[in-house]
């Protein structure tokens, strides 16, 4: 199967100062574009994978990224290079997502160290892209359980987390 994608961040604000005779802009505008053609190569990909996920209060899991994730074709995916992911809380949450600390096996690359985690607040997203030929590396069994952690209490939280990456 052939995998071809595009990641685009853009941030556009502009900031004003009322002046005597008028209004004073500050725009500021930034829109990155990566794009993957199907490979394993820098800037290719071979893999990918997204979905919506419910956890229930004070619940947590392990995305598997070296065999226990599976395509909308059924297939199996094992990734050995991570080139661009993203993870976002539902608007609607009460609670935050925290992404990263597996006890086990964790999956590093992309932050310090394997107890290193990011806090997600409703609404929010994180996004990381390494479209080079290392990507952030996937070492299966060892090294390839990405933790996502309801933060809070009594209620559930959805979110939803996408992989784009290379199988070599």
């Amino acid at each position: 199967m052939a995998v071809t994608a595009s990641v685009r961040a853009t941030w556009s604000a502009t900031q004003t100062a009322a002046l005597d005779l008028g209004t004073a802009k500050a725009p500021a505008a930034l829109d990155l574009l990566t794009s993957f053609l199907s490979g394993t190569a820098a800037y290719q990909a071979d893999l990918h994978w997204t979905d919506r996920r419910t956890l229930t209060a004070s619940a947590s899991e392990n995305l598997d990224l070296a065999g226990g994730l599976v395509d909308p074709f059924g297939v199996t995916i094992t990734f050995a290079r991570v080139r661009a992911w993203f993870v976002a809380a539902d608007i609607a949450n009460a609670n935050t997502v925290v992404v990263g600390g597996a006890a086990s096996n964790a999956w590093a690359t992309w932050c310090g160290a394997t107890t290193h985690t990011v806090t997600i607040r409703p609404g929010g997203i994180i996004l990381f892209v390494a479209p080079d030929v290392t990507g952030y590396a996937v070492t299966a069994a060892t090294a390839d359980l990405l933790k996502i952690l309801n933060g809070g209490a009594g209620t559930s939280v959805v979110y939803t987390a996408g992989f784009l990456g290379a199988s070599v």
